[in-house]
């Protein structure tokens, strides 16, 4: 019996360790991905209080679109398309320019253009 168990526990060891590796993890909640996106331009771009305030409301609501357009793709057995993805990525950089200074937006570009870069060299797709 404790063979069993050991057996058991190696294999469902084995198993997470896979999945974890393969980003079968769980995907961070729209909250957080605000969170930590909005944290990174505080520190890149020393963005003020009210420009952070009007930016997580802006990353919510984008993420969140962009979450749903993602759900019903997989409920339909697609993926969501490059072109819609591309459209919310440019309504969301409106209005993000809308808040940014020139000089914080032309950052901003330049860091998502660098973002982008690295997420097209590990193969995978978007996670905002």
């Amino acid at each position: 019996m404790k063979k069993l168990l050991l057996l058991l526990a190696f294999g469902l060891a084995v198993t997470f360790s896979a999945q974890a590796q393969q980003g079968g993890g769980q995907r961070r909640s729209v909250e957080e991905r605000v969170k930590m996106t909005v944290d990174r331009m505080k520190e890149t771009l020393q963005i003020n209080q009210d420009q952070a305030t009007k930016l997580e409301a802006v990353f919510t609501k984008s993420f969140k679109d962009m979450e749903k357009a993602r759900e019903d793709a997989r409920s339909s057995g697609n993926r969501m398309d490059r072109e819609a993805f591309t459209k919310f990525s440019k309504e969301r950089d409106e209005k993000v320019k809308s808040i940014l200074t020139e000089e914080q937006y032309k950052k901003y570009e330049a860091a998502e253009k660098e973002r982008r870069q690295r997420m097209g060299n590990r193969g995978g797709g978007g996670n905002n």
